[in-house]
């Protein structure tokens, strides 16, 4: 027969566990808590900002916090932005000056200014992409290409363009402590007739040029060999006109007198019938 064994727990001992425990739980909720609020961890790319909730809220003229560990008092809080360049895509279709439709890929690469994000946070927040950037780039974006003609965004007048609304996004944009770096055309889509008459008009003006440089060529080569032949001709009229007998004459006893001192085998007859020698070889 297998007997019982009763144990018996005394009240006294589960009051003291009890007892235990509640300061043991209250000290673990408190570490967590601290751990959440009082230390905090600024990663690479990133600058914070203290919010005092006991002595006077945000200070936007403070140094902001760099990155690193920091320990901060639990009843204030962090707000950590991200100081990087930073880049978003944004599709629109804008009408043109002949009130065309024309699709654009755009992007954008921005930061916040990390000396300003005090005042960045106070009056707009961390959602400044959407509340600032993004409305202020579709609204320059529409009224620069407004202004142009859809060939003149395909092709000739795509940079002016693109600088054109960075300028304009830019200088809106930095009254609110935002850096815009680059905002660039990615791609433009018109529809299919006008880019294939575009297109056509282009390959025309580049036959046009093509053909007024082979024009241009030939007409410089045909001036430069009419030159050439004045030159020669100037250069042979000069010439014909400072010769006369006598320089013939001397001409030809200089030549006679050279080939008569060389060793090749020869006569040579003084008194032609013009004067000058005669010159017999064997």
């Amino acid at each position: 027969m297998s007997t019982r064994k009763t144990i018996n727990i005394d009240p006294q001992n589960k009051g003291g566990l009890a007892k235990l425990l509640i300061p043991g739980f209250i000290i673990l909720m408190v570490i967590l808590l601290l751990t959440n609020t009082t230390f905090v961890t600024i990663d690479p790319g990133e600058k914070g900002i203290v919010f005092k909730r006991f002595a006077g809220g945000l200070d936007k003229d403070a140094i902001p916090l760099s990155q690193g560990f920091k320990v901060i008092m639990p009843w204030n809080k962090v707000y950590i932005y991200d100081i990087r360049i930073q880049e978003f895509f944004e599709q629109m279709t804008v009408l043109s000056k002949n009130g065309l439709n024309i699709d654009v890929d755009l992007s954008c690469r921005y930061r916040p200014i990390p000396d300003k994000i005090g005042y960045l946070h106070d009056e707009i927040g961390k959602d400044y992409l959407a509340t600032i950037i993004m409305p202020e780039l579709r609204s320059a974006t529409r009224e620069i290409i407004g202004k142009y003609l859809p060939d003149e965004l395909y092709s000739t007048k795509r940079e002016t363009i693109q600088q054109e609304i960075f300028d304009r996004t830019k200088e809106k944009v930095e009254k609110n402590y935002i850096i815009i770096d680059d905002i660039l055309i990615r791609g433009v889509k018109l529809p299919q007739t006008l880019q294939d008459a575009i297109e056509r008009k282009l390959k025309e003006e580049q036959s046009s040029l093509e053909y007024e440089f082979r024009l241009t060529s030939e007409r410089k080569e045909a001036e430069r060999r009419l030159i050439e032949a004045h030159a020669k001709a100037e250069a042979n009229d000069v010439l014909s006109k400072s010769l006369n007998d006598k320089i013939l004459k001397d001409k030809g006893i200089e030549a006679t007198l050279q080939l008569a001192l060389s060793p090749n085998s020869k006569v040579v007859i003084v008194g032609g019938s013009d004067g000058l020698p005669l010159i017999l070889n064997n």
